[in-house]
């Protein structure tokens, strides 16, 4: 199986399971399988902290490098 490139941006880890091996992975680094499984089950509280804290890495990522999401024909932004 192919998985993502390791690029570690968000800092949030999970052991996952890798042709037979554990290791380490950051949830953007995952599989989108992989990120259900760690989902699963967690509460409305674990599950907006991980919102918040993803939201921070795009947020700097985003001011970091000077990126604005642009929308064809949408009137988004300033």
């Amino acid at each position: 199986m192919e998985y993502p490139k390791k690029r570690h941006l968000d800092g949030v880890y999970f052991r996952v399971e890798r042709d037979g091996k554990w290791e380490n992975a950051c949830f953007s680094d995952m599989t989108e399988d992989e990120q259900r499984h760690v989902l699963e089950g967690r509460s409305e509280e674990w599950l907006t902290n991980l919102a918040v804290m993803l939201a921070e890495t795009i947020r700097h990522l985003g001011d970091q490098f000077g990126i604005i999401a642009h929308y064809e024909g949408s009137d988004l932004g300033d």
